[in-house]
């Protein structure tokens, strides 16, 4: 229609009310086509949301999430969340269905595990300024894959009554309660330096909150002499302390605590004889003789059907959560690592039950 009208005016005589009319009839024609675009791109967004809300992918299918990589950052933020929410809902709604919850913490870790294989590997999601407690199931490193598997199960297991009577009882809410409980010092967040940024740390201080036994001594360890200092040593690497340089002081302040304590593992050529006592769900860190470290890696133990202890980990090298092989065979083939500590969850509601059988013990 706005074809014609401009041939009309065209071949009609020249005037300048008709040119008058053309330009406007242009205008109206331009915006009108630039409207519709805007519309249409606004529903599709929508309608992808829409999707991410509502679908729920096959049970035997692994968890898939859409493409965030984004120009604008808070688009790229609010997908992550709205992606999280819905892994997160996938995860829960499948454990429950197949009754994972009823399972020891060890054997639950291990169901909740093996669904997040195939889950991209991806490194920093939890360098925020501010500090602030998150669960970013859009892409894990080694930390936040046993991490987040840890906090499922131990809220599992505390809901585990609840479940019976309400599947919908877990809450995000309560995977991070246990997320803060196991990720700062004393389960307290109170800015950057009381995260347990040393894994040597969050073993000591899990021990003592009773979330994981270190099994490494009696599964025959030897001291580990532990000398950390990395991250006083290298604060241009850590943004956080670039950006407010007193930290530093307290971070070194932290090392200097850590490296006094007794630290126990396993050495590589020693694992192979004590894979058949790792049991599914043992959390696996790997030592490391880089200078100023203490472990280069973790992951989790799950045990087959012929018995054979595998190593499952968020790979920075397949860039995905992966199901490797055996421990002892995945350590010989790192030129970095030097063994094992090997520590096993426990029941959070365990210390609880002591508590009530033996009311009057200090």
């Amino acid at each position: 229609m706005g074809l014609q009208c401009y041939e009309i005016l065209v071949k009609s005589p020249n005037s300048t009310m008709q040119r008058k009319t053309l330009s406007y009839l242009l205008l109206v024609i331009i915006g009108t086509v630039s409207i519709t675009l805007a519309i249409s791109a606004l529903t599709s967004q929508l309608n992808s949301k829409f999707w991410v809300m509502n679908s729920k992918p096959d049970s035997t299918s692994s968890v898939k999430t859409l493409d965030s990589t984004v120009k604008n950052p808070i688009t790229k933020q609010a997908d992550k969340e709205i992606n999280t929410g819905y892994i997160f809902d996938h995860l829960i709604e499948e454990m429950i269905k197949r009754d994972y919850h009823t399972l020891p913490i060890g054997e639950c870790m291990g169901k909740i595990g093996s669904m997040m294989i195939g889950a991209r590997y991806v490194g920093g999601t939890l360098e925020l300024m501010p500090e602030r407690c998150i669960m970013d199931l859009t892409g894990l490193d080694c930390v936040t894959f046993f991490e987040n598997t840890l906090n499922i199960s131990r809220t599992a297991k505390i809901k585990q009554y609840e479940i019976t009577q309400n599947p919908n009882s877990i809450t995000f809410r309560d995977i991070l309660d246990q997320i803060e409980y196991t990720r700062y010092r004393g389960g307290n967040m109170d800015g950057y330096t009381s995260r347990l940024h040393y894994t040597s740390e969050w073993i000591l201080d899990n021990v003592k909150k009773g979330v994981v036994k270190d099994v490494t001594k009696e599964l025959g360890g030897k001291p580990f002499p532990v000398n950390i200092g990395f991250m006083s040593a290298n604060p241009q690497y850590y943004p956080q302390l670039v950006a407010e340089p007193t930290l530093v002081r307290k971070i070194k302040g932290i090392e200097n605590e850590i490296n006094a304590q007794k630290h126990w593992y396993i050495p590589n050529a020693q694992v192979k004889d004590i894979e058949s006592k790792l049991q599914t769900g043992d959390i696996i860190a790997i030592a490391t003789n880089k200078s100023g470290l203490d472990y280069s890696h973790t992951g989790m133990i799950i045990k087959n059907a012929k018995g054979m202890a595998l190593f499952i980990h968020a790979s920075s090298a397949k860039k995905r959560v992966y199901l490797d092989k055996r421990i002892s065979t995945y350590l010989s083939e790192s030129s970095t690592s030097i063994g094992i500590s090997v520590l096993r969850p426990q029941d959070p509601n365990q210390e609880s039950e002591e508590v009530i059988e033996n009311p009057d013990s200090e």
